[in-house]
C-alpha cells in the first residue's frame, strides 16, 4: 500500500502531469471567463433592448387575454438560469375585464422568473423555457352564472406545426414556490384551497398533447365537493410525484401517482379531469392501507361527524372511488369499500372482536335519488364478529339514510346463553346454562348514532336454560324457548320452565308486538296459555313482587346512552298487561292440594286478577274470582269464591282452620257449600294473616258432625246428661258471617243436629273481645230429622224450654253463663 501511494505521489510530481494540469486549468479558466463575456453580454443586450422586451411580453400576453396585466418591474438575473435568458417580473397582476364585479385577482405574485430561449429572443421572439412563480396567489373563480374568471385566456388559434416542432410559446417547465392555489366553483358549491410549498414540473409536448411528472408538495386548507358538507383532507400535507398528461382531443388530465403522502399515510391515486366546455366530469380512485380514524378525518364533515363515533383498532385496505361533475351543485358520487379482517370494532353501543366483513359506503344507495345523506348508506357484507363473547353472523346489514339512519339486515346467533351474562347495565338476569340459536331480520334506527329501538322478525329457541330472575329472586331450571317474531304479532311457541317445584309449559301470543314494546308497553297484552302438572302458588307469589329498583329514583340526568335491551324487557315486563289461561293438574297452597284446576289470570301493573277459576279440592270444588297484589313485604288479596261440597275438615286444615282457637278440624266433619266476598293480607311467604280479612261469608254445612267440641260438651254436662253430646250430628249447620280483621260479627248461626238445636249471634274475636250469644231449646231434637220437610222442623225447633246463653271472653278465656246478649 505504500509504494503504491509513493508512486502516485511521484507521478503527480512528474513534469508531464504538471504540463497537462496546467493547460487543463487555463481551458477552466476560459470557459469561465467566456460564460462571464456571454452573460454580461446578455445583460449589455438586455439593458439596451429593455424597452423592446417588456414591449414584446406584454404584446405576447396581452394577444392572449381579456383583461389587464400588470408588472410593476423587469430586470435581469444574472448567470440565472444560463443558457437561457432570465427575466424577473416583479409585483404581477393578473385581472379579467369583470373584476371590478367579483373582485377575484387571478393571479397576484411577488416575482415570477420567465427564462427565455436566448437563440428565439436573438431572432427578436418570445419563447419562454422555464417559469417560476414565487410567493403568489392564484385564485381562480366562477360565478353561478358559469362565468369563470379564467376567461380572461384567449382561445388559441390553431396552428399547424411539423411533425415533432413544438407549439409556440409552449412552457416547457414549472415551478411554484409558496403559492396560494384557490379554485371557487360558486357554479358547483365547491372550493379547492391549497398552500403550495413547491411545485416542479417538466413539461414534453407531443403536438397539442402533453405530459409531466409533477412534484407537489402542499397543505389541504379545502378540498370540499360541497362546500355545504365540508373539505375532504382538511388541514393536511400532501407530498408526492404525480403523472400528468393531458389529451387535446378529448380536452382531459389524467394524473396518477403512487405512495402519495397525505398526512402520515400513504395512497395510490388514479384520477381524470375533463376540462372542455361541455364536459367537466372528473372521477378519482383512491387505494391505502390506513387506520379508520385516520381514513374517517381525511372525509368531509357530514361523514366523518358520523364515522368517528366507530373505530376500527388494525390498518384496513381502504379503496374510495369518487366521481362528479365540477360544474354541477352538490357532492359527487362516493363509494368507500374497506376489507376487514380479524379487527376490534368499537360502536356507540358496545365492542366486536374478532371481527371480519366487507364494508361499502356509497351516498347513491337508489340511484334515481341522487347523491346526498339521505340517499347515502353503509353496506356490510359476511359480518362475523363476537360482541361481547357472543358469536353473530349478518350475511348482509344495510345502514341507509345518514340523516335519520336505519339499519336492516339478518343475524345469525349459536352461542351458550351464560355468555349473556355481564351485557347488561343493571344486575337483571343472570344465565348459567343453555343454548341458544337466532335467526332474525332486524331493523332499528339509530339516534345519535345509538341504537335505538331494535326491531326483529324471525325465530329465536334456547334449550335447556339454568337462570336467575334477580328482581323477583326467581330461579328457573332446564328452560326451552320457542319464540316467532312476525309483523302482526310475536307468538310464543314453546316455553317449558321449571322453577322449585313448578312446572309450566307456556304458548301464547302478543298481537302488536313490535310496535307497543318500546312506544306503549302499558297497552301490551299478552295472551299467555299455561299447563302447569305441578304448580306451588306460595312460590309463584314471588313473581308479583316489585323489584328495588323500581323504587329508585334518578337523581340526575346522565348522557342520552342506547336503550338497553334487558332494562327496556324489565320495564315492559312491569308495566304490560298479561292474560293467562291457566290448566294445572295439581296446585298447592301450603297444606291445601287442588286438581283439574283451570282460571283465567291478568298480570297488570305486578298485580294478578283471576277470573273464572274452578278448581277441585277436599273432594269438592271451588269457583272463583279474585286479586292479589303486593304491597310491601306482603300482598293484598280480594277473592270473591263459592265453595261446593268440600270436606269442611280438610278445608279448614289446609287454611290453619283460618286461625280460630276455639275447636279445630277434628272436631267438625261434613261437606261444605260457601259463598265468600273477601279481602285481606297474606304474609312474603303466601300464608294468609287471618285477622286481615274483611268481607262477607255465608255458609252451610251438610252432613255435618260435631266431635268432641269442647264449648259443647261443658254446657251438656249438666244440661243434657243423657245426650251424646261428644258426636253430635246435623241436619242444619249454616251462618252468615261479616268479617271484620280480628273480628267477625256473628250475624247468623243455625245448628239443627241429633243433641239439640241451637242458633249463635254476635262477635266472635281471633284476639279479645268475643262475645256471643246462643239461643238453645232444651227439647231432644235427635228425632227432628225424620220430619219431612224444612217446614215441620222449624215449627217445632223451639218447643218446649229454651236456654239462653252468654259465651264471653274474660281475660282471653272463653266463659259461657246465663242470659240474652241484649241484656248485657
Amino acid at each position: 500500500m505504500q509504494q503504491i501511494l509513493l508512486q502516485i505521489k511521484s507521478f503527480l510530481q512528474s513534469e508531464p502531469f504538471k504540463k497537462y494540469a496546467k493547460r487543463f486549468g487555463f481551458f477552466i479558466l476560459g470557459l469561465i471567463a467566456i460564460l462571464l463575456l456571454a452573460c454580461g453580454a446578455l445583460s449589455i443586450y438586455f439593458n439596451q433592448n429593455k424597452i423592446e422586451i417588456i414591449a414584446k411580453v406584454n404584446h405576447k400576453i396581452n394577444e392572449n387575454i381579456n383583461g389587464q396585466f400588470h408588472i410593476t418591474d423587469f430586470h435581469y438575473k444574472f448567470l440565472t438560469g444560463f443558457p437561457n435568458f432570465t427575466l424577473a417580473l416583479s409585483d404581477v397582476e393578473l385581472k379579467d375585464n369583470q373584476w371590478n364585479l367579483h373582485k377575484h385577482t387571478l393571479l397576484k405574485a411577488k416575482e415570477i422568473e420567465a427564462r427565455l430561449n436566448i437563440w428565439s429572443l436573438l431572432s427578436h421572439e418570445i419563447n419562454i423555457h422555464k417559469i417560476l412563480i414565487n410567493d403568489a396567489v392564484i385564485n381562480i373563480y366562477k360565478a353561478e352564472n358559469g362565468y369563470s374568471n379564467t376567461n380572461i385566456f384567449k382561445a388559441k388559434k390553431k396552428k399547424t406545426t411539423s411533425k415533432g416542432e413544438k407549439p409556440e410559446t409552449t412552457i416547457d417547465e414549472v415551478n411554484l414556490n409558496n403559492v396560494h392555489v384557490i379554485i371557487d366553483n360558486h357554479l358547483g358549491h365547491k372550493l379547492f384551497d391549497f398552500d403550495v410549498a413547491s411545485l416542479k414540473s417538466k413539461v414534453d409536448y407531443d403536438d397539442e398533447n402533453w405530459q409531466t411528472n409533477l412534484f407537489l408538495k402542499t397543505k389541504i386548507n379545502s378540498l370540499a365537493f360541497n362546500t355545504v358538507h365540508g373539505s375532504f383532507a382538511k388541514e393536511k400535507w400532501l407530498e408526492g410525484n404525480f403523472d400528468i398528461s393531458y389529451a387535446e382531443k378529448h380536452q382531459k388530465i389524467d394524473i396518477k401517482t403512487q405512495q402519495l403522502k397525505i398526512g402520515d399515510d400513504r395512497f395510490d391515486i388514479v384520477a381524470f379531469f375533463n376540462i372542455g366546455k361541455n364536459n367537466s366530469l372528473f372521477g378519482i380512485n383512491i387505494g391505502t392501507d390506513i387506520l379508520w380514524r385516520s381514513a374517517s378525518n381525511l372525509l368531509s364533515a357530514n361523514i366523518s361527524s358520523k364515522l368517528n363515533q366507530f373505530d376500527l383498532k388494525k390498518p384496513i385496505k381502504v379503496n374510495c372511488d369518487i366521481k362528479g361533475d365540477l360544474n354541477v351543485e352538490g357532492d359527487p358520487k362516493i363509494v368507500v369499500q374497506a376489507d376487514i379482517r380479524n379487527n376490534e370494532l368499537t360502536i356507540p353501543d358496545g365492542l366486536f372482536t374478532n371481527c371480519s366483513f366487507k364494508g361499502i359506503f356509497t351516498n347513491n344507495f337508489k340511484p334515481e335519488n341522487g347523491f346526498n345523506d339521505p340517499n347515502s348508506a353503509i353496506i356490510l357484507k359476511n359480518f362475523k364478529a363476537e360482541y361481547q363473547t357472543i358469536p353473530l353472523t349478518i350475511a348482509q346489514a344495510v345502514i341507509n339514510n345518514l340523516e335519520k339512519p336505519i339499519a336492516t339486515g339478518i343475524v345469525n346467533a349459536d352461542f351458550d346463553i351464560s355468555k349473556l351474562n355481564g351485557m347488561t347495565n343493571e344486575k337483571i338476569l343472570h344465565f348459567e346454562s343453555g343454548h341458544a340459536k337466532a335467526n332474525l331480520n332486524f331493523q332499528f334506527d339509530i339516534v345519535d348514532l345509538y341504537i335505538n329501538k331494535p326491531r326483529f322478525t324471525g325465530d329465536v329457541d334456547i334449550n335447556n336454560a339454568t337462570f336467575d330472575y334477580l328482581p323477583k329472586n326467581i330461579h328457573a331450571e332446564k328452560t326451552a324457548v320457542q319464540l316467532s317474531f312476525t309483523e302482526q304479532a310475536l307468538y310464543i311457541k314453546k316455553i317449558a320452565y321449571k322453577h322449585k317445584n313448578n312446572i309450566i309449559r307456556i304458548d301464547g301470543k302478543i298481537d302488536n308486538f313490535l310496535n307497543l314494546y318500546y312506544d306503549a308497553p302499558e297497552k301490551m297484552v299478552v295472551n299467555w296459555n299455561i299447563y302447569c302438572p305441578n304448580i306451588d302458588v306460595k312460590q309463584f307469589l314471588g313473581v308479583l313482587k316489585t323489584s328495588p329498583a323500581q323504587k329508585t329514583v334518578q337523581k340526575k340526568t346522565v348522557k342520552k346512552q342506547n336503550i338497553n335491551f334487558t332494562n327496556q324487557l324489565k320495564s315492559v315486563i312491569d308495566k304490560c298487561t298479561a292474560i293467562i289461561n291457566l290448566k294445572a293438574d295439581k296446585i298447592t297452597y301450603g297444606s291445601l292440594t287442588a286438581t283439574n284446576t283451570q282460571a283465567t289470570l291478568q298480570m297488570l301493573d305486578s298485580k294478578l286478577l283471576l277470573k273464572n277459576g274452578t278448581l277441585q279440592t277436599s273432594g269438592g270444588n271451588i269457583t272463583f274470582n279474585g286479586a292479589v297484589q303486593p304491597s310491601g313485604n306482603q300482598y293484598i288479596f280480594s277473592s270473591n269464591a263459592q265453595v261446593n261440597q268440600v270436606d269442611i275438615a280438610s278445608f279448614l286444615r289446609s287454611f290453619h282452620n283460618f286461625g280460630i282457637q276455639s275447636f279445630s278440624p277434628k272436631n267438625i266433619r261434613g261437606r261444605l257449600t260457601s259463598n265468600a266476598n273477601v279481602t285481606g293480607l297474606m304474609s312474603s311467604k303466601g300464608d294468609l294473616i287471618v285477622n286481615s280479612m274483611r268481607g262477607k261469608l255465608d255458609f252451610n254445612v251438610n252432613q255435618g258432625a260435631l266431635l268432641n267440641f269442647e264449648p259443647i260438651m261443658k254446657i251438656g254436662k249438666f244440661a243434657f246428661p243423657l245426650r251424646d253430646v261428644e258426636n253430635i250430628t246435623f241436619s242444619d249447620l249454616s251462618g252468615s258471617l261479616n268479617l271484620r280483621g280480628e273480628q267477625i260479627d256473628v250475624n247468623k248461626l243455625t245448628i239443627s243436629s241429633s243433641v239439640l238445636n241451637f242458633d249463635i249471634d254476635g262477635i266472635y274475636s281471633f284476639g279479645r273481645g268475643t262475645n256471643l250469644a246462643l239461643t238453645i231449646p232444651l227439647r231432644n231434637s235427635k228425632n227432628d230429622v225424620n220430619l219431612a220437610t224444612k217446614a215441620e222442623r222449624k215449627a217445632v225447633r223451639e218447643r218446649g224450654i229454651v236456654l239462653h246463653l252468654i259465651a264471653y271472653d274474660n281475660e282471653g278465656k272463653i266463659k259461657v253463663k246465663f242470659g240474652k246478649k241484649d241484656k248485657e
